[in-house]
């Protein structure tokens, strides 16, 4: 039994450094995609064709001086970067495994709650620093968040309903010989606008707007606090793009198509952040409650009529 319970420790440690290792990598394609797609050369100086740019980067951040805002609730504002790590990687252990490392039944209410956590991270980095900018910033990040939760909370029952299970592992049973994709065509492009504003990306990045504002609710966060606050956000992003995999694109885990599906959704959030411009804050707002609200919700019934359906007969 003790030696079970190392083996999943080191199995989960295991993990996480390999995603933290995958989100140094998507930061490097995302500065090359940003590149070629502005007409130019991303990151190459360091090492062959800059393969080590996001180590140098990762020292850099993590070395220079780390500044805190006098007015600032200190310990919140140390605590919150750290915490929301912590809650993204978290995430990576529901991660469905043939070897059942944690594949447990409810994996996606474990998702779902933890995804929600993630809120009040924001919320505390915001606010304790004692900036008025910074608590705009969050205000902004929590509005949105809180709003296409409700929808993406929504969407995902709707495939729940379609295999009856809380385990993720499931959703790679069902789609063996045809992909959710091609049945549930609307809300697979539904989910993936939602997994856009979820995670704070273009063109739904209104708490960070780099291109025209300072950078939102981690405003006054330097070196280490503002590199653990980039991690979770592309740790976020290579979790979802599994769950979109695992969702509606067949999600067959012990085959390499699953991975370069996961790195194509990946490419698709920066290509995304490179093409498309960004949105207006109310019209976000009423695309989450007056469009995708009821269509989510009608779809959830559709589906629940078909499985009563098949119950009855």
């Amino acid at each position: 039994m003790v030696k079970d319970l190392f083996l999943m420790f080191i199995s989960l440690l295991i993990l996480v450094l390999m995603v933290l290792v995958g989100v140094a990598f998507l930061t490097l394609l995302e500065r090359k995609v940003l590149g070629y797609i502005q007409v130019r050369k991303g990151p190459n100086k360091v090492g062959f064709i800059g393969l080590v740019q996001p180590f140098s980067d990762a020292i850099k951040l993590f070395s220079k001086e780390q500044t805190y805002p006098l007015m600032s609730n200190y310990i919140l504002y140390y605590i919150s970067p750290l915490a929301n790590l912590f809650l993204a990687l978290l995430l990576w252990m529901c991660m469905p495994f043939f070897s059942l490392m944690l594949s447990f039944n409810f994996s996606v209410l474990y998702f779902l709650c933890l995804s929600s956590m993630g809120v009040y991270m924001v919320m505390f980095a915001g606010w304790s620093s004692n900036s008025n900018y910074s608590m705009l910033g969050c205000l902004r990040s929590i509005a949105q968040t809180i709003s296409y939760e409700v929808s993406f909370s929504l969407i995902i029952m709707s495939f729940l309903i379609l295999i009856f299970s809380l385990n993720l592992i499931d959703l790679m049973k069902f789609q063996e010989y045809v992909w959710f994709y091609f049945l549930l065509f609307p809300l697979c492009l539904m989910f993936l606008v939602v997994c856009l504003a979820e995670t704070n990306r273009t063109p739904f990045d209104f708490a960070e707007g780099e291109s025209e504002l300072v950078s939102g609710f981690n405003v006054e966060y330097s070196s280490g606090g503002f590199a653990m606050i980039f991690l979770a956000e592309y740790s976020s992003i290579l979790f979802m793009s599994m769950l979109c995999s695992m969702l509606f694109l067949g999600g067959n885990m012990i085959s390499l198509l699953f991975f370069l599906k996961i790195v194509f959704l990946s490419f698709f959030w920066i290509w995304v952040r490179g093409t498309v411009p960004r949105f207006r804050y109310d019209k976000l707002m009423y695309l989450a409650w007056k469009c995708y609200l009821p269509v989510s919700l009608n779809f959830l019934f559709l589906f629940l009529g078909f499985k009563l359906f098949i119950f009855i007969n």
